[in-house]
């Protein structure tokens, strides 16, 4: 089962669950990745219309992606709400879901192979793949391509460095991950158009990163795509949400107006 260091998710994260009862107030999930803590799914929450039937909408056994909207840790409550998950944002957390269960594997074999336990493989290997590369699968990449180097880097000791470089060589396929974001600019000043441009060149210039590709294309005055690729979505996310704050703080310093939405 795919493992998360900490306990309880956060408040705003989304999270993986599996849909365990339904009510006529709501629907109860085990949460996948927190030892199947147990969340709420308001009738409410459900979707953005009028709910009459929640079984319409939801039935038993089904894997959902529901943003984490409360947390009382003492009584070990989380209200779940699945109406504020966007498409991208389901597509995203399913591309990471995937991404840990491939991790997840590839410790257990990491495991097999020395006689060690799935826990002790989180413990020597995975936590310090997280801590370093932020996320595991992303530290596997890294071995991937840069061999016990990486390992080096996130601290692995000597003793499990041998495996994890020959697992990784052998399992790991690199995929880029694509996200995007649609971006409003206006400025009604004379000089407006080379304003905008000065924005986004700016966002551009605040992102340079290697191994990362990002692009902007005008969709339709006033809105432009930014897109961004990266070989993990922590990566690609951390360099979207940069130039996209980027640019706007940018728009709003010469006078003008700028937001962003997600991509559906």
């Amino acid at each position: 089962m795919v493992k998360k260091k900490k306990a309880f998710p956060e408040e705003g994260e989304f999270v993986i669950g599996t849909i365990t009862k339904i009510s006529s107030h709501g629907a109860y999930a085990t949460l996948d990745e927190f030892d199947n803590k147990e969340g709420l799914i308001h009738i409410s929450e459900i979707a953005s219309t009028w709910v009459r039937n929640i079984r319409n909408y939801v039935r038993e056994k089904q894997k959902v992606v529901a943003k984490v909207l409360r947390i009382d840790a003492a009584k070990e409550q989380v209200d779940l709400s699945l109406r504020r998950v966007t498409n991208a944002m389901r597509r995203n957390k399913i591309t990471e879901w995937k991404r840990s269960q491939k991790a997840d594997n590839l410790l257990e074999l990491v495991a097999k192979q020395l006689d060690k336990t799935k826990e002790e493989a989180y413990d020597a290997v995975g936590w310090p793949l997280e801590e370093k590369f932020g996320e595991i699968y992303a530290g596997f990449e890294e071995t991937h391509e840069k061999g016990e180097k990486a390992l080096e880097k996130a601290g692995i000791n000597e003793e499990w460095i041998n495996t994890v470089v020959e697992l990784a060589k052998a399992h790991v396929t690199i995929r880029k991950v694509k996200l995007t974001k649609i971006v409003e600019l206006q400025s009604f000043k004379p000089d407006g158009i080379e304003i905008i441009k000065d924005a986004l060149k700016r966002g551009l210039k605040s992102t340079r990163s290697k191994d990362v590709t990002l692009e902007v294309n005008l969709v339709g005055s006033p809105r432009y795509r930014f897109s961004v690729q990266a070989n993990d979505y922590k990566t690609a996310e951390k360099v979207l949400d940069k130039a996209v704050k980027g640019t706007i703080t940018a728009i709003e310093k010469g006078g003008g107006k700028g937001q962003f939405e997600e991509e559906a």
